[in-house]
């Protein structure tokens, strides 16, 4: 096997290392847009509590992904993300150069150490950054925006992320074993590997046996993980435009079979290049079968960092009667042990710490006796945030016949996604609208939606709800933060839904099951809000009200059954084994 970096660590240890476009560890370091970024912050935490010897590598994003301002009218408004990068992380003496549109572009690198759990270890995240003295004002900024830009700002960024970050490791002196792609973002980390390796093999050259021996070691060393089933969430550069950034940098031979229609896939050029691919739920890695035929493609369903989202009166009632929970989260299958009293009490206190967040920052007047949904996710069009507002009466009858309903969304629409702008508008109006009125049902939505606001609303909500168009839902990971903190889920039967959920046990579901004998994926959406208010109605809230022991049964089942098993701890694990180990 062709070593494509020679060992320079002191200890000699074989590293994996991990790239990612966007990280979540903080609120405070906003380096992430959403579920894609927390995904690779609570994975590299888990890594961190079980002593894996892994390395992160991500971009600075110095202004963030945006900060979410809503005017009067209800218009996003974005505004770059004010935080001072050495507040937190460690500016490295480190500098690299990589090559972009034909000019030498520096890349330094910050540090952040994330600490492990009780027998964990520290491992670090590299952030990478081209503010750099010496570059242009243009390649400044390559680092500043988190998915900001036109297409060949994306594509900049993604040599600095895979090419720069390939040779940054080098610079600092790791020896690494496994390359883990999180998306196709970072997919140009096999160019210069290739091209490493092809050192190595003397006289390899492009095209001869050598050359062809070079890829097959780099694939040996990739892994790739996918995690959209949409076809725009996967990068694809209009092959001028590649050749130029890139400067034709990238080999033909390397490019063959991820141009279509003149156009470079990256999701392809990884599939091409990489020993081990995976979905991210079961259903995600069949659909993604489908999306790119003659593929193996496996399935590792996401988790959350058990000790990250656990809510404080949670954590403090898991330290009681589970010890040692957050080292071993299966463990929390002995939550059905729990006094019912005690865990009713600990959900009325988180429920009471986002009930003042709201009317601090609204002051709509929540109530904590109230029945409670919660909606916080990207808003666009495909996971239709706006279903139960579908027929605004139709909700206020359900309110006046079986109690209040309150209702809080939050959520970011991307900068250039105009529709999931207005659905935002829908909401925020429909919400000024129905507060105007003397009736049962209250709705906010809450700006800027945070890692911190997240932690606040997946806690203190009763019930979460989402609304996927199937099967455009990959995964999904704030229904598991809820059902962490024995908050149920009401969702489409669709991501990880499909393996968590138990009908009256987990929460309950939206629409027709796919797993049904002929099921069809044609239905009308004004079906599944039909479904939705007569659940509401008949089920849900009746037994939120009348039936506190029935209630406080199905929280016990959402942390057993779900907080036990959608963990980043069991998932770490299965790269490990699936993965990671030849």
């Amino acid at each position: 096997m062709v070593r494509i970096s020679k060992p320079k660590l002191s200890d000699k240890r074989e590293h994996i290392a991990y790239f990612t476009m966007e990280v979540g560890i903080s609120h405070h370091i906003p380096t992430y847009s959403g579920g894609l970024g927390v995904l690779a912050g609570d994975l590299l935490k888990s890594y961190a509590d079980l002593h894996i010897p892994i390395v992160g590598v991500t971009l600075l994003s110095e202004k963030g992904y945006f900060y979410q301002k809503i005017d009067a009218d209800g218009n996003q408004v974005e505004q770059p993300v004010k935080w001072n990068p050495s507040d937190f992380l460690t500016l490295l003496p480190n500098i690299v150069e990589v090559n972009i549109e034909g000019r030498s572009v520096k890349v330094r690198a910050w540090k952040l150490v994330v600490k492990g759990g009780i027998g964990g270890q520290d491992i670090p995240i590299y952030y990478l950054d081209t503010n750099v003295d010496g570059n242009s004002d243009y390649d400044k900024t390559l680092t500043s925006f988190l998915y900001g830009g036109d297409r060949a700002y994306r594509l900049a960024q993604e040599i600095i992320l895979g090419i720069g970050g390939v040779r940054m490791l080098e610079e600092l002196g790791y020896f690494i074993n496994k390359y883990h792609m999180n998306e196709g973002h970072a997919a140009l980390l096999i160019v210069d590997l290739v091209k490493r390796a092809s050192e190595v093999i003397k006289g390899s050259q492009v095209g001869n046996d050598g050359w062809k021996e070079s890829i097959d070691a780099v694939k040996e060393k990739c892994i790739f993980t996918t995690h959209t089933p949409v076809a725009a969430g996967h990068d694809r550069f209009d092959l001028e435009l590649f050749k130029r950034i890139t400067n034709n940098q990238v080999p033909a031979d390397l490019l063959k079979g991820a141009i279509h229609d003149n156009l470079v896939n990256m999701t392809l050029f990884a599939l091409n290049h990489s020993k081990y691919v995976n979905g991210v739920a079961k259903m995600h890695g069949e659909v993604t079968k489908e999306m790119f035929p003659g593929y193996i493609i496996n399935a590792i369903t996401n988790g959350i960092h058990s000790g990250t989202w656990a809510s404080p009166p949670f954590k403090k009632m898991f330290d009681k009667y589970i010890p040692g929970w957050s080292v071993d989260p299966f463990s929390l299958r002995y939550a059905m042990s729990i006094p019912k009293d005690e865990l009713w009490s600990a959900h009325l206190e988180a429920k009471k710490i986002l009930m003042d967040e709201i009317n601090q920052k609204t002051n709509v007047g929540f109530q904590i006796s109230r029945f409670t949904i919660g909606y916080a996710r990207r808003f666009t069009a495909y996971k239709r945030p706006d279903l139960i507002l579908l027929e605004i009466e139709k909700l206020k009858k359900v309110a006046e016949k079986v109690g209040d309903i309150q209702i809080v969304f939050a959520g970011k629409a991307h900068s250039q996604d105009t529709q999931g702008k207005e659905i935002i508008k829908k909401v925020f109006q429909t919400a000024k609208d129905v507060n105007s009125q003397n009736c049962k049902v209250k709705i906010v939505f809450m700006e800027h939606y945070d890692m911190r606001l997240a932690s606040i609303l997946v806690a203190g909500c009763d019930v979460w709800l989402n609304t996927p168009q199937r099967p455009y839902e990959a995964s999904g990971t704030s229904g598991m933060k809820a059902a962490l903190n024995g908050v149920p889920h009401l969702s489409t039967l669709d991501g990880w839904w499909l393996e968590g959920h138990i009908e009256n046990l987990t929460g309950w579901s939206l629409g027709p099951n796919p797993s049904d004998p002929g099921f069809k994926d044609d239905y009308d959406p004004s079906d599944e809000a039909k479904d939705l208010y007569e659940k509401l109605e008949k089920i849900i809230i009746p037994t939120f009200y009348g039936n506190q022991e029935k209630w406080v049964d199905i929280m016990k089942h959402c942390i057993a059954l779900n907080g036990s098993f959608f963990n980043t701890h069991r998932m770490a694990e299965q790269y490990i084994t699936n993965a990671y180990l030849d």
